[in-house]
């Protein structure tokens, strides 16, 4: 029976919303595997707008559901409406987005909160024995809800490759356990059921990104 998967988006574009590469990659991942895939995304405004030529911030407003819904086909629903017994596992690509709309930890990086109906649906999930795949910085959100979890973002020695690699410290210092990991590899955290991958934290050719992306989706499927 094919697995149904819940995929939360952040908004569309990589500083202010979901990468989508990685959104990209994660559907067509779980299309190959025969998943049932439904997008959610909330309904509320982004912290803010970048110009993506210039990487600045703008004076312009959008909503997060709205921009997610580029990158679903216009098939996306308001994530208040996710009801995690219809769903088998949850994926989380990455993004600024996470980091800003998602979260806040973008402006208070490891005192930062959780999108309050988020964190109760990441709980609700682990509650319930349902497997969630995070990639790139979504892995923050499982640091900050699951305490003592195991996850990566890639390495924790900065240089030119690993540029965010401090983030690996900041999850220490959550309490989580970092396992350095390459980007064509993802971590399984068995206990929690949390599957995680660094993406776009490593400065990689977008096809290691790919790949990396597919083992965190089929461990995630191996585990639901």
């Amino acid at each position: 029976m094919a697995k149904r998967v819940a995929v939360i988006l952040s908004g569309c574009g990589v500083y202010d919303g979901t990468e989508i590469h990685e959104a990209s990659a994660v559907l067509v991942h779980l299309s190959r595997a025969g998943a049932k895939v439904q997008m959610f995304a909330p309904n509320a405004d982004q912290m803010h707008v970048v110009n993506h030529c210039e990487g600045k911030p703008t004076e312009e407003k959008r909503n997060v559901l709205q921009e997610s819904a580029r990158i679903a086909r216009g098939d996306v629903t308001d994530l208040a409406k996710l009801d995690v017994s219809a769903f088998d596992a949850a994926i989380i690509p990455g993004g600024f987005g996470v980091a800003k709309n998602l979260s806040d930890w973008a402006v208070k990086n490891k005192d930062c909160t959780v999108q309050p109906h988020l964190e109760k649906l990441i709980k609700a999930f682990h509650k319930a024995g349902k497997p969630l795949g995070m990639c790139c910085i979504s892995p923050i959100l499982a640091a900050k809800i699951l305490p003592g979890c195991e996850l990566t973002v890639g390495q924790d020695k900065e240089c030119e490759k690993w540029p965010y690699a401090q983030t690996a410290g900041a999850v220490k210092e959550m309490g989580c356990k970092h396992v350095n990991k390459d980007v064509e590899e993802a971590h399984v955290d068995v206990k929690n059921k949390l599957v995680t991958t660094c993406a776009f934290m490593c400065n990689a050719p977008i096809h290691k990104v790919f790949d990396g992306v597919g083992v965190m989706v089929k461990e995630t499927l191996k585990l639901a």
